[in-house]
């Protein structure tokens, strides 16, 4: 009897496997593969010419050493940073807001929602098109609003200023982000029951009380998922930059996956190229360490919270 369990539970395991597989030799082929390859590459002289050639030097650090001796790389990555944190936070606050909006329930709120989803669904190279069209000086709607509200007295240069350029792109980027962070803060504020709520009503909180106290401590792992995504899609912008600047002016909003692409495609600088992709990789990997320790933290106090209460 025992072996006839055995053999149901290995062959449990070989189906399981079996199901697996072709999701796994997919990630190998698509995703693992072009990784391990970039990183190969980063280590050699990749350029056109050698590419042409069909040999390429290796050259070991000296493409890391070239890119981190440009000053442009160090002003990537503070564009980079800067951008991501400052659309992470309008995103955020707003996303929550409306969130905390729409679970009133009323009855035009899912059809207000759903309206809002819309700028979510666009492409990011459409997006860009239009903001490039709504920020414009000389007939951008954007500095049509602000001068109507005399919030300011002059049209602003928003994407041909060096100091407003990334100002312009965080817009727009927010714009796109607020329904994501509503619809995954919405599914947490949903899943809080509404008795514990009324319970502390009876105890004298509160709303701002019930805020911190109940709501934020509740839909923890909605703010951590919503937090980590956002910065994962928000570091590797790519298209939205592209599209409305380009890069510029004079490197004011370049980014590190355009940069990576300008050294890739218009300098063919392969091998540097690679490297600069190499650190935006390094940069997301660490953050994705940061949220499974997190995770496995809230986890971990979870599974102590229930066996107390056991």
């Amino acid at each position: 009897m025992g072996s006839k369990y055995s053999r149901n539970s290995r062959r449990e395991i070989r189906n399981g496997y079996a199901y697996i597989m072709p999701a796994l030799i997919f990630m190998v082929a698509m995703i693992g593969f072009p990784i391990l390859y970039n990183f190969y590459i980063s280590f050699f002289d990749m350029t056109a010419q050698s590419v042409g050639m069909g040999h390429a030097e290796f050259i070991g650090l000296k493409n890391y050493e070239a890119i981190f001796s440009d000053p442009t790389m160090w002003k990537a990555i503070k564009n980079t940073f800067f951008y991501t944190i400052f659309c992470i936070v309008f995103q955020f606050i707003i996303g929550f807001a409306f969130a905390m909006f729409f679970s009133k329930k009323f009855k035009a709120a899912r059809y207000l929602k759903g309206l809002m989803v819309i700028s979510y669904m666009l492409p990011m190279t459409v997006v860009g098109l239009m903001f490039k069209f709504m920020l414009s000086p000389t007939n951008g709607v954007i500095n049509d609003i602000l001068m109507n509200l005399h919030l300011v007295k002059a049209p602003v240069e928003w994407l041909l200023n060096e100091k407003t350029v990334i100002w312009g792109l965080i817009i727009a980027n927010t714009w796109v982000g607020i329904p994501f962070n509503m619809l995954l803060l919405s599914t947490g504020l949903d899943n809080v029951p509404q008795d514990v709520y009324e319970s502390a009503s009876i105890d004298g909180a509160n709303s701002v009380q019930r805020f911190f106290y109940i709501t934020v401590p509740m839909i923890k792992q909605s703010i951590l998922s919503v937090l980590i995504l956002g910065f994962v899609y928000t570091f590797k912008v790519f298209d939205l930059v592209y599209v409305t600047t380009g890069g510029g002016p004079v490197d004011a909003s370049e980014v590190l996956s355009t940069y990576s692409y300008r050294l890739s495609f218009k300098t063919y600088y392969f091998g540097q190229g690679a490297a600069v992709a190499n650190v935006l990789f390094l940069c997301l990997f660490v953050v994705a360490l940061v949220y499974l320790k997190l995770i496995g933290k809230d986890e971990v106090s979870r599974s102590e919270e229930h066996t107390s209460e056991l």
